[in-house]
């Protein structure tokens, strides 16, 4: 495996996706070969996993068959789309990975961090990001933002209240202790623009010292 693999992360609102499409265009303004893709989706069998997985619709989905959706999205988009970009060298900028699963099933939903990790490092087997940003914004900040922005793609995520939310952000702060040489946190409650040249400046740098 030639290339590098970059994941954002981040509660809702955090604005990681579209900073994303932005430090895709900037890095390969810079010279690096670059794709971008999105979990849960990315491929055509994840994309309607996902369809499954957010659908408002879907409000009695056990937290089970939602961890086990996601790990088996993850493994498809990652053996179709990802682990062949990597061995072309490839930068791979996805939009949530593995610590998303381990936040949002893990703790948020209450099945246990360790016990979502065994299930993913069978459909992973093993591979973690390079290097994973995670962009920080305190929940009810994230929330309000997704109320603002009329155009956003609504989802059963939304459906949840804001101590679900919270349960998020308190698991990715253990996750950011238990990753410290990986996760490197920006500050999401800034300007699109410096928060973008923030996560820019990470991974230009990360990249450059490799």
């Amino acid at each position: 495996m030639n290339g590098y693999f970059i994941t954002f992360e981040g509660g809702e609102g955090s604005g990681k996706s579209s900073i994303l499409k932005s430090a895709e265009k900037k890095l390969a303004d810079l010279g690096f070969d670059v794709l971008a893709t999105r979990e849960p989706g990315g491929i055509e069998i994840a994309e309607k996993i996902r369809d499954i997985i957010l659908n408002p619709a879907h409000t009695a989905m056990d937290a089970r068959t939602e961890a086990l959706l996601l790990a088996a999205a993850r493994r498809q988009h990652l053996t179709e789309k990802v682990l062949p970009a990597l061995a072309e060298g490839k930068v791979v900028l996805c939009d949530r990975f593995v610590d998303s699963s381990l936040a949002y099933q893990g703790f948020a939903r209450g099945l246990g961090i360790e016990e979502v990790f065994t299930v993913n490092r069978f459909a992973i087997q093993d591979l973690m990001p390079d290097m994973t940003l995670f962009f920080d914004i305190e929940p009810k900040k994230g929330l309000a933002r997704i109320a603002e922005n009329k155009d956003r793609e609504r989802n059963r995520l939304d459906l949840e209240n804001i101590r679900f939310h919270e349960q998020v952000y308190e698991a990715y702060q253990y996750l950011m202790s238990k990753f410290p040489d990986r996760i490197q946190v920006i500050n999401a409650d800034q300007s699109f623009e410096q928060v973008e040249s923030d996560a820019v400046k990470y991974i230009g740098s990360y990249l450059n010292n490799k």
